[in-house]
């Protein structure tokens, strides 16, 4: 045994010396990984988009609860936006984070910048000067040691910031941002640099991979919406995801040969989760261009209006799920999976929960994509325009049943006067019968549900015992085709700028510029409210909802403003010598697509004062018990007080924004018309706070802890057709 144990020593000496670095790596990374895990448990800190990577939108926090909160009052203001361009139309939707103390956001400019939390008073700002200006809901922290980034975009743009100084750390990417077009062209033989590319939400970050998605064009100049990967340290390209298949790739026997050579869109836009445990990143992507017709893409076009599961490390597709197939309804995933554990049997269940515009919550097994609940696949209309190819089935989601009504009917028409009812009743009776959900557009009109809500981008939360909260829109929408050979003709003898302001604004803003309702503004006296370069600056810049139009030239821009000041300078048509000259036809190039019908009208369905067409409530907060998919209650949300005053039982308005859930019982969200932030019982959905905030809450709000004391803060972004803002607001306990 001595002589054995003599040979054995130095062995086990060297051993052990060689093991120690690893050993104390292993101590280092589980002490932090303790430390985040401890700070998620305490709820001190709310350091991710959603509250963590999960997506939850839980604080344990306790402070403030329903005996209390009625004391809750403004403990700090900071006034975020360019106090040179105020007031602002842009809104400001982000949802800021909290870390160790210091809260970062971004204001409506895309300027990031880092505040004291207990005192919101600013540490530092980064102005990246983009020169496109978009939404921004969040941005994401990451830190190795004393090595601490903010990670966010601003155009088409990844920054990373130091977390400490605010200033860019140069050694990521290309001077301190990664490019967001890199990935994107690969084998499509088109240029796709100048299309618009951006990204509206975060993503997410797994170890040292952040994954992206993107905001791209939903036309048919639209790019592609791969989901890529990038080193956190380097900027790099790790690996992309092609969610239009390439050649030899599952799914790409889903759409027409060569589709992704000249179609786009499929993007992630409305942020994403990650399972650390698993290495797990999940997503919900959206429709493919052009939105409505979808003639050049027979099939059931994977991976469109999927949730995807892929691994974070490399990009490999897990498994699937395609919640509509061949989308012909711009029936996007607008908000990120929420990733909780439900109980079913006894047993826990690990579940991705994800809501939709349609108004549907689908509710997955982690693991595999399953549905826990049951879903039908039910043949649907296919009586779709010509040259159209509407999917014969579709699934039906049997619970948890849908946030909204799916069909507009004569029943489901507004009762909040007899004259609203009349005048709605008439113009429902212009449109196409609409027999399913699935009713394919036509040049008739249809009236359909599904964009707007259910569902919409400020997510939902979850608390430990798997109920999921959810506000939900219920407006109706109505939708006119019209065939390309029409719009030429329509556009035959309009001016340069009019053609111009068709193609590219009358499908939101409307032929008539009207508007259509209390989102999209009417322009038709835009020229009194702003000058040129304001205008000019919106077209090319974006703003809020709007999004950037890069491609167009100068005088494409200086055209459009013309034609919307009515002091249009219109060059004289060059005449021919040979007029009567037979032309060879053009040949039709692949990209940009121009499809075989457009959407001529896509506004809000209203009566004749602009309200809601529907039967409230228009908006809703709702608690599903995701163990047996059971609503337990539901509630409107928000109020026009002209109505209330009326004796019109209160009748909720368009929500944007989510909810934050605490471990008191306490459900925050603002999100409303009326411009109020509430607190309301988990319980009940009884309303036990609300303060009227000084311009709309269109985001989320948070809640974390600095020495000892628990506040609530939200961005007061205002927009949305109401009046700017640019503030945000931390609330504590008096």
């Amino acid at each position: 045994m001595e002589n054995k144990l003599s040979i054995l020593y130095p062995t086990c000496c060297q051993m052990i010396l060689r093991l120690l670095p690893l050993a104390f790596f292993f101590i280092v990374s589980c002490t932090g990984n303790l430390k985040e895990e401890a700070t998620l448990q305490t709820g001190k800190d709310y350091p991710a988009y959603g509250g963590n990577k999960a997506n939850n939108r839980y604080s344990p926090l306790t402070q403030i609860h329903a005996e209390n909160v009625n004391n809750l009052a403004v403990a700090w203001t900071y006034f975020a936006n360019d106090t040179i361009n105020f007031p602002s139309r842009r809104e400001i939707q982000c949802q800021p984070i909290v870390v160790d103390g210091v809260m970062y956001g971004t204001s409506a400019e895309l300027n990031l910048f880092a505040l004291d939390a207990a005192t919101g008073e600013q540490l530092w700002k980064f102005e990246p000067k983009s020169e496109k200006l978009h939404a921004n809901r969040g941005v994401m922290y990451w830190a190795n040691g004393n090595d601490k980034r903010i990670l966010y975009t601003a155009g088409p743009f990844l920054y990373a910031v130091n977390a400490v100084t605010g200033q860019l750390i140069t050694s990521f990417g290309d001077q301190g941002k990664a490019d967001l077009y890199e990935g994107l062209a690969g084998d499509i033989g088109h240029e796709v640099t100048n299309l618009y590319v951006g990204a509206t939400s975060p993503g997410v970050i797994y170890k040292n991979t952040v994954v992206m998605g993107s905001t791209v064009s939903e036309s048919g100049d639209a790019a592609p919406g791969y989901i890529r990967a990038f080193d956190v340290v380097t900027g790099k390209l790790k690996w992309v995801f092609h969610t239009i298949p390439l050649p030899g790739e599952p799914g790409y026997e889903t759409w027409p040969a060569d589709a992704y050579k000249k179609l786009g869109g499929v993007n992630c836009w409305g942020g994403m989760s990650v399972d650390e445990k698993r290495g797990v990143v999940y997503l919900g992507t959206g429709s493919p261009s052009s939105d409505f017709y979808g003639g050049a893409r027979e099939g059931a076009n994977l991976y469109a209006n999927c949730i995807l599961a892929l691994d974070a490390e490399t990009g490999k597709l897990k498994w699937y799920f395609q919640a509509i197939h061949h989308d012909l309804w711009d029936r996007d995933f607008p908000i990120p999976p929420n990733l909780t554990t439900i109980t079913q049997n006894g047993k826990q269940r690990d579940v991705v929960a994800q809501a939709g515009k349609d108004g549907y919550i689908y509710v997955l097994d982690r693991d595999n994509g399953e549905s826990i609940f049951p879903i039908e696949e039910r043949p649907v209309p296919t009586d779709g325009l010509p040259g159209e190819h509407p999917y014969p089935t579709q699934k039906f989601v049997m619970k948890p049943r849908s946030l909204m009504n799916q069909l507009v009917t004569e029943d489901d028409l507004t009762d909040i006067s007899p004259e609203a009812n009349a005048f709605v009743k008439q113009r429902f009776h212009e449109f196409q019968k609409t027999e399913s959900q699935f009713q394919p557009p036509s040049e008739q009109g249809t009236l359909l549900y599904g964009y707007s809500g259910g569902a919409e981008w400020g997510g939902n939360a979850t608390d430990p015992e798997g109920i999921l909260y959810q506000n939900a829109n219920h407006a109706p929408w109505e939708l006119t085709m019209i065939s390309k050979e029409e719009r030429d003709q329509e556009l035959a003898n309009l001016s340069p700028g009019h053609i111009l302001y068709m193609k590219n604004c009358a499908p939101c803003h409307g032929a008539d510029r009207t508007g259509n309702g209390n989102i999209i503004p009417a322009l038709v006296n835009v020229g009194k409210k702003r000058s040129d370069d304001e205008i000019h600056q919106l077209i090319k810049m974006g703003n809020g909802m709007m999004p950037a139009f890069p491609y167009l030239s100068e005088n494409n821009r200086k055209a459009i403003i013309g034609y919307l000041k009515n002091n249009e300078v219109i060059p004289p048509k060059a005449v021919s010598e040979h007029s009567d000259k037979v032309t060879a036809p053009t040949v039709k190039a692949d990209f940009p697509y121009v499809p075989d019908y457009f959407v001529n009208t896509w506004q809000r369905f209203t009566d004749q004062n602009g309200y809601n067409a529907a039967k409230p409530p228009w908006g809703t907060l709702n608690a599903i018990d995701l163990n047996t998919g059971e609503y337990l209650w539901t509630v409107p949300i928000g109020e026009f007080p002209e109505l209330t005053k009326k004796g019109i039982p209160i009748t909720g308005t368009e929500t944007y924004g989510g909810p934050v859930v605490t471990g008191s019982g306490l459900i925050f969200i603002a999100s409303t018309r009326d411009e109020r932030i509430r607190a309301f019982d988990k319980k009940t959905g009884k309303v036990m706070w609300e303060y009227q905030l000084p311009a709309g809450g269109f985001s989320t709000p948070i809640t974390y802890e600095v020495n000892g004391k628990q506040y609530v803060a939200i961005a007061a972004g205002g927009g949305r057709g109401a009046k700017p803002g640019g503030w945000y607001i931390a609330f504590a306990l008096k």
